[in-house]
């Protein structure tokens, strides 16, 4: 959720993400913040580079979560959270990673701790995720793989 938080900071973006403002806010800080606007003996250019690679990577984790991204992958989550079984899962802070039989990886926000121990101890494991994780939490598909998992 702390990552969450600060993408949104960086894009100035409010609580629901639209496409087509956060695209916006990319671009004008791409422009400003590029490595290649400073001379190779500018001390900016060193925090520009890291700064890109900052704004890139928030970028493409926020076009994750947006809801039309959300909505256009729909399909493909339910067929997967249906169909596929848990192959394996871990919990880091209030992240939840979960990887299905399929190969797909999908992360899981601000899952606490009590939920994750209440899985693991489930006798039905898929049932009690679907029941209390699939739906309950803000998603995205990981680009995790199972054979890297």
């Amino acid at each position: 959720m702390k990552r969450i938080k600060e993408y949104k900071k960086l894009f100035s973006v409010e609580n629901n993400i639209d496409l087509k403002a956060l695209k916006k806010s990319y671009r004008n800080l791409v422009k400003e913040w590029h490595p290649d606007k400073f001379q190779d003996d500018d001390p900016q250019k060193e925090l520009a580079e890291i700064k890109s690679r900052q704004i890139i990577d928030g970028y493409h984790f926020l076009v994750s979560i947006a809801p039309e991204t959300k909505a256009a992958n729909l399909e493909e989550y339910t067929a997967t959270i249906s169909q596929s079984g848990i192959a394996d899962y871990q919990h880091k802070g209030m992240l939840l990673e979960i990887t299905f039989l399929d190969g797909t990886t999908y992360e899981y926000f601000g899952v606490p701790k009590n939920i994750y121990i209440k899985m693991v101890n489930s006798d039905k494991l898929n049932r009690f995720a679907k029941r209390n994780i699939f739906n309950s939490y803000l998603y995205r598909k990981s680009k995790r793989t199972l054979q890297e998992a």
